[in-house]
């Protein structure tokens, strides 16, 4: 059974369940299975270590599907920054019509995507974000509440609260993300008033993430207390997992 929402709709997939950009995880054999499946993957652009390299995985992913998929750009301020610019450019020539951009002021990137017809979905942590977000035209939000693993901002605003406090302002389709792992997670971001869930690190426990088993079992054992925020005082906070 399928659940039609705005998202599903608007991403021309048939549940609305989003395998989000990873670093380390976003590849072909993550990403084709979740669209054979219904669901949007998004391959990690820089996980590759250069644009010619993206565009391979692009091509490998094609031959592994025939449902869509897209490509996460993730942009953090750096003393030196990736090739912004040529990874754009090889996801437009890869044919890919969705992308996921997440991380710091996107507006160049946006301009660039729509203005060949693909579709953007902006990652963010705070309603003033994706308000700002959906000014500069992204078709769709990916809001972060703070159980997220990886970066979950600093307002320190849990899914529960901000999830209803994007819907009520947003216009666009929007996906809720931090904490959702099965059925009964989704249904209750619906009932917040989101169009669909985002999920991280419960794909990192399939099967056909690129994970060693190992630590995917580790990952199963670990209960709500095993997690922990690093990096706070450089406001660049991040939860990740205890290793001790």
């Amino acid at each position: 059974m399928s659940i039609s929402t705005r998202f599903t709709e608007t991403f021309g997939v048939e549940h609305p369940i989003v395998q989000g950009g990873m670093q380390w995880v976003g590849f072909a054999e993550m990403v084709a299975p979740v669209a054979n499946a219904g669901a949007l993957g998004f391959l990690t652009a820089l996980s590759q270590p250069t644009p010619e390299d993206l565009a391979k995985e692009i091509a490998r992913t094609r031959e592994m599907t025939d449902k869509p998929f897209g490509v996460n750009l993730t942009i953090l301020p750096a003393i030196k920054p990736p090739p912004y610019a040529e990874y754009r450019q090889a996801i437009i020539e890869g044919g890919i019509e969705i992308v996921e951009t997440a991380g710091y002021k996107p507006q160049e990137h946006v301009d660039h995507f729509k203005e060949h017809g693909i579709k953007v979905i902006h990652k963010c942590t705070a309603v003033r974000h994706a308000l700002s977000a959906e000014r500069m035209g992204v078709d769709a939000i990916s809001i972060d509440g703070f159980e997220c693993a990886g970066h979950p901002g600093e307002d320190d605003i849990p899914g529960l609260i901000l999830i209803p406090a994007a819907a009520n302002k947003v216009k666009i389709p929007m996906l809720a993300s931090g904490g959702f792992a099965d059925g009964r997670g989704l249904v209750a971001a619906l009932a917040l008033g989101a169009d669909g869930i985002n999920m991280g690190t419960r794909f990192c426990v399939t099967k056909e993430a690129p994970i060693h088993e190992a630590f995917k079992q580790r990952m199963v054992q670990n209960d709500e207390r095993d997690t922990k925020l690093i990096f706070r005082t450089l406001h660049n906070t991040a939860r990740v997992m205890k290793n001790a």
